[in-house]
Order: C-alpha cells, then structure tokens, then sequence
C-alpha cells in the first residue's frame, strides 16, 4: 500500500467526518472503511480499499494511516492519541474541522493572491517597455532639441539600457523561475522538500508562528481532554509537530524543564511553548480544576487569532502592490514629461 501523494485538506477532512460519523453509527473502523470504499472512485477507492483490508487484520486505524504513507503526521498522530484514549470520534471530528478550515483558508489565500500576482507581472512588463523602449524615444526627442535627459530620467535611461543588454539573462531566469513553480506545483515529492527546508528555517516565524501555536494548543488540548498528563501532552504536541523542527524542539524544552521541576507556566514562557498570556491562563485554569477546559477554549482563541493574522496580511498584498507600481509608473512619466513640457513651452 504504497501511496506517495499527501491527501489535500479537503480530502482528509471529508474522510475524518465520514469515519466520525460512521462510529457514531457504531460501525467498526474496518467496515467503516469497506463502507466508504463503495462510495468512492478511481485512486481513492484503491486507498480506501487498502486500508480496509489492513484494518480487518487487526491493524489500528492510526497504523493504517501510517502505513498508507499519503496522511499529515499530524492527523496519524492525533488519531493514534484518540484510540489510545478511548476518543476517536472526537479526535477524527477535530481533525475535520481543523482541515476544513484549512482548505477554506487555503481557498481564500489563492483568490486573494491571484488577481495581485498577475496585476504585478502585467505591471513589470509595463515598467520594463517604459525603461526599454519608452525612454530612448524621448532621448532622441530631447537630442533633437539640443538637450538629454539628466537627473532621475537619466537614471532610468541607464537602467533601461542595462535591461536591455540583459534581456537574454533575464528571459533565462524567468524561464528557470517558471520551470520551479510549475515543478512545485505538480510534484508532490519536490514541493515537499521545499516545504520541509523553508520549515527549518522559518517555519516558525512571524505568522508561521502563530499557525503553530494553534496547532500546538489543539495538540495540548486533545491530550488534556484524554486524561493525559501535562507533561505527556507536551510530549505528545512534540510528536505531531515533527514537520516543524524548530517548533518541536520548543515542545522537548517545555517537556525538559517540567521534568526538572518547573511550574508549568514559567516552563511554557521560557520555552515560548505558548504566549505568556495563555501560559497563565492555563496555570490558573489547572488550579482551579478546570485546565482542559481552558486548554480547550485556549486552542480555539489561538486558532481564530492566527486565522485572522493570515487574512489581514493577505488583505494588505494588493493594495501594497497597486501603490507601489503606480508609484514607479507615475515617477517614470512625470522625470520624461515636465522637462520636456518646460522645453515646449521655452521654445513657444
């Protein structure tokens, strides 16, 4: 059962919310999985299929996954969790609304992004004909009336006729530009190594960070809510976020610094587990009694807060690029025309 390709969000939240809702039923994973077989078609049918013939071995669902080689860590993970804790159910209906919103942000970044990227190609061809083709134009127009251009324009004539002699560099760069994105875009095993080493770098910076910060609270609350504890919970939100080195070595020092003693606040503060203000929140929710409970709400709030950063950073892209192409544009025509404005009009 040797299936490369990672299943998109969409189709791992609509295979978690089948199974969550066939146990409910009270039918068993392997005939779940035989179930969902006669409904479906084509690469997944032979997935699904696969996968029922290894759970009616005696396999569970989360080795199943794990085997089938095309499931996130983090889905094999939190299922493993959810049989061990007697909460499967729960765990696949988390994970189908955790992906769901996935593919609904994934949606919404593309439409976003779509219109501003092919705006800002169509704007750098415009910019690139103004400073090749444009400009010489208006340098024989001054040259004829005894002058050239100088200042800014000058500038941007000597850009323009650098552009010009490297036009055959440039055309070869975005070729190799185009074949990069066409790869990543059609091969899983190529897009992988570039997520993964983009990953170790800075996979957990900026709004990266805040994403893993969501899924480390979903990860803390899953465990909590099985009755594990906190430090096998940190453990475990280590384990599902491998994908994410740098954010599971600050899962190893929280769980380190617990292990030496340390209050569960000040080792997720020291750690940056989590922000300060959750870490606190949690501490005292665990002394109240009611520590998954805030976990739980925690894991919401971090997810609502980090799903908010990405649609504000998306919303600014467009305005940013209209701005800053309009700016370049309107500099370029107006160094070319008002010097030559203040020539027509010493010459009438």
């Amino acid at each position: 059962m040797k299936v490369k390709k990672i299943l998109g969000n969409e189709s791992v939240a609509s295979l978690c919310l089948e199974l969550s809702m066939l146990l409910h039923a009270g039918v068993s994973v392997g005939d779940g999985l035989a179930l969902m077989v006669e409904e479906s078609s084509g690469s997944d049918k032979e997935l699904l299929k696969a996968m029922s013939a290894k759970a009616d071995e005696g396999m569970g669902l989360s080795a199943v996954m794990r085997e089938a080689g095309c499931f996130p860590v983090y889905v094999c993970g939190l299922v493993e969790v959810g049989e061990q804790a007697g909460r499967l159910e729960e765990a696949l209906r988390s994970l189908s609304g955790y992906y769901e919103e996935r593919a609904r942000m994934d949606r919404r970044v593309r439409s976003a992004l779509l219109y501003p990227a092919v705006m800002l190609a169509l704007m750098l061809v415009v910019i690139t004909v103004l400073l090749v083709q444009v400009l010489p134009i208006f340098e024989d127009v001054y040259a004829s009336l005894g002058g050239r251009l100088t200042g800014m324009a000058g500038g941007l004539l000597v850009i323009g006729q650098w552009l010009d002699k490297a036009m055959p560099l440039l055309l070869a760069v975005l070729g190799a530009l185009l074949v990069f994105f066409g790869l990543f875009a059609g091969s899983s095993g190529f897009r992988g190594k570039v997520m993964a080493l983009w990953r170790g770098k800075r996979g957990d910076k900026g709004l990266s960070r805040k994403m893993n910060n969501a899924r480390v609270a979903q990860a803390l609350s899953m465990g909590m809510a099985s009755g594990l504890p906190m430090e096998e919970a940190v453990s475990l939100a280590g384990n599902l976020m491998a994908d994410i080195p740098p954010a599971q070595k600050r899962c190893e020092d929280c769980r380190g610094r617990l292990d030496n003693g340390e209050t569960l606040s000040a080792a997720m503060k020291e750690s940056g587990l989590l922000p300060a203000a959750q870490c606190r929140l949690l501490e005292l929710g665990q002394r109240s009694g009611a520590g998954d409970t805030v976990m739980e709400k925690l894991a919401q709030d971090l997810s609502e807060e980090s799903q908010a950063a990405l649609e504000d950073q998306v919303s600014r892209v467009e305005p940013a690029l209209v701005l800053v192409c309009s700016i370049l544009v309107g500099m370029i025509l107006l160094s070319v025309m008002l010097p030559l404005m203040n020539i027509m009009a010493a010459i009438g």
